[in-house]
């Protein structure tokens, strides 16, 4: 039981509060990612309009619900932007970050907001 302690609070150190102002994405309910992890693009981004949420998924309105309904907090993000001052090993560590993109279509459209270039 010691051992699934502590690699549960390990794990919740590379965890990051999302909020999220995607209100078109599937995954969104109440500013709040459902998703347990997403991935943010950005290879080489150098402002924050360089960066995307890969996970973004548009909402279709069918009458379905999303069957992960419940905004998941914190979040695993993994990371492309390496020129992030939070990214470390291609993981967010930063305590919170906010995705953007209130009318996004496609992932293209959306950006961590958060990013921060450690360019040089």
């Amino acid at each position: 039981s010691g051992y699934y302690s502590y690699h549960n609070l390990k794990e919740d150190m590379n965890m990051t509060r999302l909020d999220c102002s995607v209100v078109n994405c599937t995954y969104n309910k109440d500013n709040s990612c459902c998703k347990d992890n997403i991935h943010v693009g950005g290879r080489d981004a150098r402002m924050t309009d360089q960066t995307c949420c890969e996970s973004f998924r548009e909402r279709k309105y069918d009458g379905t619900r999303n069957a992960d309904d419940i905004p998941s907090k914190p979040t695993e993000v993994g990371c492309d932007a390496t020129t992030c001052t939070y990214n470390q090993s291609c993981k967010c560590h930063a305590d919170q970050i906010q995705v953007a993109g209130a009318n996004a279509c496609q992932c293209g459209q959306t950006e961590c907001a958060t990013f921060k270039c450690e360019c040089k």
